[in-house]
């Protein structure tokens, strides 16, 4: 009887403990937008469930396991249940070449940057099946922003992950990290400020939030491309939103913040921190900001951050090869 190799092996634990994290870090990002939301308004936000309303997104995760899953009529039932599944599936991948600490790696690899950036544009593909599974024209029009912003946002974010693949002449996210120092001075935030902004910018316009939430507007779209979800299909739509914007927080703590590297005892606690705070600024400006206009988000990208990535990468290019 053949023995299963241990990669094997690896792999499935890293994947099982990626899905633990991300079930967990929805439950505290979800009371921390809430949280957040509530004090950027001036009220307490969820209080009552729990001391001070910790319990309240796990009331709200029973909630939505507990409600039906209604397939409307009209709808392409393959379609319409495939797009959650594709939408949060995949995103479980992109963990597996983050750095978290100096060993905790769910699998060491090469060209880990790009299998991040390759399985992260499966999500637009969901929305796209979402909205014109579900045969709603609410649910298509978010389709369709959707795509149109996730193409767009793309190419700067590309650019700006470019110049730092350049810099350090590795795609390998642990090299990446190594290649940094524990202090502020010694990340590539530093040495390309203008690459970590265009890459944190266009973060928010790939991962849909505000105020760059043109496909799901629920002043103009009623929830966009996700309207017609109930249950647990939301939830995954829900789940995979949160996710992503880990991931790309766990990339630019990577790319640009020296990772799991600190000023003392370098850690997975350092990775962590860096990414929470980040991920804290882009709730924040959930909050603050009022949601943009489809053609405003078009031009931040066609006017400004395309020409402005372009330029940072060719000065990269330029300064690697003289120096």
């Amino acid at each position: 009887m053949s023995q299963i190799p241990v990669e094997l092996v690896k792999l499935l634990i890293a994947l099982a403990a990626i899905a633990a994290f991300v079930g967990l870090n929805g439950l505290v990002l979800v009371y921390l937008e809430r949280k957040i939301a509530g004090h950027v308004q001036r009220r307490p936000g969820p209080f009552e469930v729990g001391p001070h309303g910790l319990l309240q997104p796990l009331a709200d995760a029973v909630k939505l396991i507990g409600k039906q899953l209604f397939t409307p009529a009209g709808a392409d039932k393959l379609l319409f249940w495939m797009a959650p599944v594709l939408s949060f599936f995949p995103v479980l991948l992109l963990f597996l070449p983050l750095p978290f600490g100096p060993t905790a790696t769910g699998m060491e690899m090469n060209l880990g940057l790009l299998l991040i950036l390759a399985f992260s544009g499966l999500n637009v593909l969901a929305i796209c099946l979402a909205g014109w599974g579900s045969n709603n024209k609410w649910g298509i029009l978010g389709a369709a922003r959707g795509v149109a912003q996730s193409v767009a946002y793309e190419i700067p974010l590309l650019l700006s992950v470019l110049a730092i693949a350049f810099q350090t002449g590795s795609l390998n996210l642990s090299e990446i990290v190594q290649g940094q120092g524990g202090w502020p001075w010694q990340w590539n935030a530093f040495v390309q400020p203008l690459a970590f902004i265009i890459f944190f910018v266009s973060a928010l316009g790939e991962t849909n939030r505000a105020p760059f939430d043109l496909p799901e507007a629920e002043s103009e779209l009623t929830a966009g491309f996700h309207t017609e979800y109930s249950g647990m299909g939301f939830g995954m739509f829900f789940l995979a939103e949160y996710a992503n914007m880990i991931v790309v927080c766990s990339v630019a703590t990577a790319l640009f913040l020296g990772g799991w590297q600190g000023p003392f005892f370098a850690g997975s606690w350092w990775f962590l921190l860096k990414v929470y705070v980040l991920l804290v600024v882009m709730i924040w400006l959930r909050w603050t900001y009022p949601r943009v206009r489809f053609d405003q988000l078009l031009n931040i990208n066609w006017k400004w951050l395309m020409p402005l990535a372009l330029l940072n990468l060719l000065i990269t290019a330029f300064v690697t090869k003289l120096f």
